[in-house]
């Protein structure tokens, strides 16, 4: 397989630290509020690398966090944590606020069929580990205590800044949003690795430490739940773009000045889904989560195909004519597998093989799973029995994620099912063929609406007016 690696810029062949075994991280939630389909994107998008790395013979283990702590509303240590924000916003506890949308986050992540992973730790977890780490970074000059918190000392690295060429004035007070000057830093790009005295003197959750009662801050969290499920070398490490800094940049320095080595080899960002209006975030338009693409009618599967169908380092624009339109195409690709018949034919294995060693190809070239979906077309005009089709349609969809099978028997299922009120719907369309002969307009669009709000879908043809269920 090759991928894209952030911190090289470049395409690379991906080769595991222990051959056959893949170790891999995903940035989690922060779970003061549901996620929204944005955010989702990325989580789709690593979902799917999980599943082709296993598809393709590896032993993937994938371990994910959970921040319900030191998540401050800006990413540069300042603001209000955002479990707090939460917990004020509904009235109720951090612990409480946390659970509830942990439950959410993962209730969304089964409907877009995003596997679950092997780890899950949530920050609070970790605590003792925080303190071992951050220990040994001030033992070995690479943190300072000032000002009542534990800073890490970027001035001590050879490289900060490793995914992006920043200009030191970037970070000036004042220019990037949402900096605002700590006096207590002996140099701008330094970040808090525990907060024992702030601002947030009615901080929740609170720890002892060496250092005095507080918190960790938010970057240390990932490191260390990193190394403690997946050792010294990672092999993978993704997240959405905008954790490239300073999120993971801070994540690499922390890391390999407590290790004394390299640490994670490969970097996978997925970019942002953006509306019309710019990138789409909780606090700004509006908040587009699973169950309001439900309420609105939509599976959430289609919101999964419509992801797939752009490339994971494209922004990708959201909206509503869009996801139509990729609802339109889910539906053709689903009724298309259901037309297949129950071909008692063996597989043809030679031509199997073939299928599926252009899928691997397509989907290896750094995740390109619009290659990946057209690989499905390709299969269904194939001069193949239907039985191969159906087992190479089952083949691909444990790497995409789709339910194709799953879909088209539930279509041909309704289908085939007994025509309960098929009178009643004779009758109505017969009313209405009256209606239009005596140019009753709105009484014949009144029965089609009618029978629409019956689920069923009428055609008119030259041939006369056929019904279906929908």
């Amino acid at each position: 397989m090759k991928l894209y690696n952030s911190a090289s810029h470049q395409k690379e062949e991906f080769v595991p630290h222990t051959p056959g075994k893949v170790s891999m991280y995903t940035c989690g939630p922060t779970v003061y509020h549901f996620a929204h389909i944005g955010n989702l994107r990325s989580y789709i998008m690593e979902d799917v690398l999980e599943k082709f790395l296993r598809y393709d013979g590896y032993d993937v283990k994938r371990v994910m966090n959970i921040t319900d702590v030191g998540h401050l509303a800006s990413d540069a240590d300042t603001g209000e944590d955002k479990m707090v924000k939460g917990a004020k916003r509904e009235h109720k506890s951090v612990l409480e606020i946390a659970q509830f949308y942990t439950d959410a986050f993962f209730a969304d992540c089964k409907k877009l069929n995003i596997k679950h992973p092997d780890v899950v730790q949530p920050a609070t977890g970790m605590i003792d580990d925080y303190i071992k780490v951050i220990s040994k970074l001030l033992d070995t000059g690479y943190a300072y205590f000032a000002g009542g918190n534990v800073y890490f000392d970027t001035s001590k690295l050879k490289q900060y800044y490793v995914f992006n060429d920043h200009d030191e004035e970037d970070l000036a007070v004042g220019v990037r949003e949402g900096v605002e000057e700590d006096l207590n830093k002996r140099n701008k790009n330094d970040f808090v690795l525990w907060f024992t005295k702030s601002k947030f003197e009615d901080q929740a959750l609170k720890w002892d430490s060496p250092w005095g009662v507080g918190y960790p801050g938010w970057h240390i969290e990932c490191s260390c739940i990193s190394m403690k499920y997946n050792g010294e070398y990672l092999d993978i490490h993704c997240g959405g773009i905008d954790n490239a800094f300073p999120h993971h940049t801070n994540e690499i320095a922390q890391s390999e000045a407590y290790l004394g080595h390299p640490w994670c080899k490969y970097w996978m960002h997925v970019h942002h889904l953006n509306t019309n209006h710019g990138k789409m975030s909780k606090s700004s338009g509006e908040f587009l989560t699973v169950s309001l693409l439900e309420e609105k009618g939509y599976d959430p599967l289609v919101y999964r195909f419509f992801c797939l169908q752009s490339h994971y380092r494209k922004s990708l624009i959201f909206s509503w004519e869009n996801l139509d339109n990729a609802k339109t195409a889910y539906d053709k690709l689903v009724s298309r597998v259901a037309a297949l018949s129950d071909d008692p034919a063996p597989v043809d294995e030679a031509a199997a093989a073939k299928y599926k060693a252009a899928f691997i190809e397509a989907v290896g070239n750094d995740l390109n799973t619009s290659l990946g979906v057209t690989a499905l077309y390709d299969v269904l005009k194939a001069d193949v029995n239907d039985a191969t089709k159906r087992a190479l349609i089952g083949s691909f969809d444990q790497v995409l994620g789709l339910d194709l099978l799953e879909k088209a028997a539930a279509l041909r299922e309704k289908a085939s099912a007994p025509a309960e009120g098929a009178e009643e719907i004779e009758a109505l369309i017969a009313q209405r063929l009256e209606a239009k002969k005596a140019k009753d307009w709105a009484k014949a669009d009144a029965i089609r609406d009618q029978l629409k709000a019956m689920g069923v879908e009428i055609k008119d043809s030259k041939e006369g007016t056929t019904w279906t269920r929908v």
